[in-house]
C-alpha cells in the first residue's frame, strides 16, 4: 500500500499544480482581449484574425480572396494560440457577458468543427447539489411525504427579498399584454427571467423550477411548474418551428448559443454511468439548463406522466434532415441525465449522497450475480482485480466521464492495443468496443480513485 501511495502522490501535486496554473492564468474573454491590444505583436494578430472571420466566415477561410491571404489568416489564428485569447472564457449573468461571449465565438468559431457538440464558452462552476443543500436547504422532508412542494417553493421564494424582488420583475413584462396581437412583450420577458435565474440563489431559483410533484397531486403541482416561467409568453408561439431552424436562429444571438453550448455538453447522457450523466454532475447540468430559458431555445416541462421538456418546436419540414432533427430535440426529451438530475434536487440527494427516507428512485438499481454470490457468502475473499463487475463499472464510468484537463492517465485497459481517443473532433466520442479507461484526470476526479481503490483494499 505505501509502495502505491509513492506511486499516485507525486501525480497528485503535479495534477493540482497543473489545474491550479491553469485557472490562475486564464482570463475571460473581455480582460483577456483589452491585454492582447495592448501588446503590439498580439494587437496585430487579433485585428488580422476579426478580418479574416469577418471576410471569411468559413472555418477553412476558404472565401478569403487569394492563397496569401488565406496563409496570413491561419498564422494569425496559430500565434492567437499563444496568447490569452485562447483559453479565455466567459461567466454566467457577468456584466459584459454578451461583449464576452461575442470575443469568444470570433475567436472559437473558425477552430470548432463539431455544429452539434460545441464547447462551452462558460468558466465550470465546479459545485454540487449537496452544496446548495449545505446552505440552505428549503427541502426538510422527502418529496412524497409533502402536499405541494412547488407551492412551498414558491412561497420561500417570497419571503426572500432577492427571489421576491427578480420575480416581481419578469411576472410584470410576461404578463402584460402589449397590444390586441400581442400578449406580452417578449424580448423584456426573456431578459427578465434570464436576470431571474442568473441572480437567485439556486435554492430558490430551483426550488420553483425543479420542485418534485407527490404522486397523490402529480396534476396540480406539475402544472404549476409548468407555469414558473409563464410560458404563455416566454415558450408559446402562434406556430411551432422547425428545430433545427429553431436551432440555426438560437446559433445568431451570443448568449443563446451559448447557453446551449453549455447545455449540450454539461446535460450529455451516458447510459454506462450510474447517475446517468457523462460528466457526472448534477448541479452543472441544472444550471445549464435553467441558462436556456429566456432565449428562443427556452425549454418547459412537457404535459406528460414522466419528466420530459422541450423546446417550443416539432420536427415537420425537416426533409432528409430527419434524423438530426429528432436527434436534436431528443436531446430534451429523453434526456436521463436532466431528468436524473431534476429528481434528484427534488429529492434532496445528489450523485454518492445518501437519499433521505422514502425518497422518489432516480436511478435503477442492478444486482449483479457476483454481487449475490458475495451476499450468501460474506467471508469470501477475491483477491483478482479484474473479477470485480464493481470495478469494471467503475472504471466504465471513468471512461464515460472524460472531462477536461491537461493531463490525461490511462486508469485500467483489458486491451493495451487498443485506440485511444484524441483530437478535437473526438472530444465527445465513447469507445465502446474496447474495455479502455482513459480519463482526463483533474484533482477532483483522481481523488475519489484514490478513495476506491484504499476502500477495496487494492493500495
Amino acid at each position: 500500500m505505501i509502495f502505491s501511495l509513492f506511486c499516485f502522490l507525486p501525480l497528485f501535486d503535479v495534477l493540482t499544480y497543473a489545474e491550479e496554473n491553469l485557472r490562475a492564468s486564464r482570463l475571460d474573454c473581455v480582460r483577456a482581449s483589452e491585454q492582447c491590444l495592448r501588446e503590439q505583436a498580439c494587437s496585430t494578430k487579433y485585428r488580422t484574425m476579426r478580418q479574416c472571420v469577418a471576410g471569411g466566415k468559413e472555418s477553412n477561410f476558404s472565401r478569403v480572396a487569394g492563397v496569401e491571404a488565406r496563409d496570413e489568416c491561419r498564422s494569425a489564428m496559430e500565434a492567437l494560440k499563444q496568447s490569452p485569447l485562447y483559453n479565455c472564457r466567459c461567466k454566467r449573468g457577468m456584466k459584459k457577458e454578451k461583449n464576452c461571449l461575442r470575443i469568444y465565438w470570433g475567436i472559437y468559431q473558425s477552430l470548432q468543427g463539431n455544429d452539434f457538440l460545441e464547447e462551452s464558452p462558460y468558466e465550470p462552476v465546479n459545485k454540487r447539489l449537496s452544496d446548495i443543500f449545505r446552505l440552505a436547504p428549503i427541502l426538510g422532508e422527502p418529496a412524497v411525504a409533502r402536499e405541494n412542494n412547488c407551492l412551498t417553493a414558491a412561497k420561500a421564494c417570497n419571503l426572500n427579498d432577492t427571489c421576491k424582488k427578480y420575480r416581481s420583475a419578469y411576472i410584470s413584462p410576461c404578463t402584460s399584454r402589449v397590444s390586441t396581437a400581442e400578449i406580452c412583450n417578449k424580448r423584456k420577458c426573456h431578459k427578465a427571467l434570464r436576470q431571474f435565474f442568473d441572480k437567485v440563489p439556486p435554492k430558490h431559483s430551483y426550488g420553483m423550477l425543479f420542485c418534485s410533484c407527490p404522486v397523490s397531486d402529480q396534476t396540480a403541482c406539475s402544472e404549476r411548474r409548468r407555469q414558473t416561467i409563464v410560458p404563455v409568453c416566454s415558450y408559446e408561439e402562434k406556430q411551432k418551428p422547425n428545430c433545427l431552424e429553431l436551432q440555426e436562429t438560437c446559433k445568431t444571438n451570443y448568449i443563446c448559443r451559448s447557453r446551449l453550448a453549455d447545455f449540450l455538453v454539461n446535460c450529455m447522457s451516458e447510459p454506462r454511468s450510474l447517475s446517468g450523466c457523462l460528466k457526472e454532475n448534477y448541479a452543472d447540468c441544472l444550471l445549464a439548463y435553467s441558462g436556456l430559458i429566456g432565449t428562443v431555445m427556452t425549454p418547459n416541462y412537457l404535459r406528460s406522466p414522466k419528466i420530459s421538456v422541450s423546446p417550443f418546436c416539432d420536427c415537420t419540414n425537416s426533409g432528409n434532415k430527419k434524423d438530426d432533427c429528432d436527434k436534436f430535440t431528443e436531446f430534451f426529451t429523453e434526456n436521463t441525465c436532466l431528468r436524473n438530475a431534476i429528481q434528484a434536487f427534488g429529492n434532496g440527494t445528489d450523485i454518492g449522497m445518501r437519499p433521505p427516507i422514502s425518497p422518489l428512485q432516480t436511478t435503477t438499481s442492478i444486482t449483479t450475480p457476483y454481487q449475490k454470490n458475495r451476499e450468501r457468502n460474506p467471508n469470501t475473499i477475491d483477491n483478482q482485480i479484474n473479477a470485480d463487475p464493481s470495478l469494471l463499472h467503475f472504471c466504465g464510468n471513468l471512461q464515460a466521464q472524460k472531462l477536461h484537463s491537461n493531463a490525461t492517465v490511462d486508469v485500467c485497459s483489458s486491451d493495451p492495443q487498443a485506440p485511444k481517443v484524441d483530437g478535437p473532433s473526438a472530444s465527445n466520442a465513447i469507445l465502446r468496443d474496447s474495455a479502455v479507461c482513459r480519463q482526463s484526470v483533474g484533482v477532483t476526479s483522481l481523488l475519489p480513485l484514490l478513495l476506491y481503490f484504499g476502500a477495496r483494499g487494492y493500495l
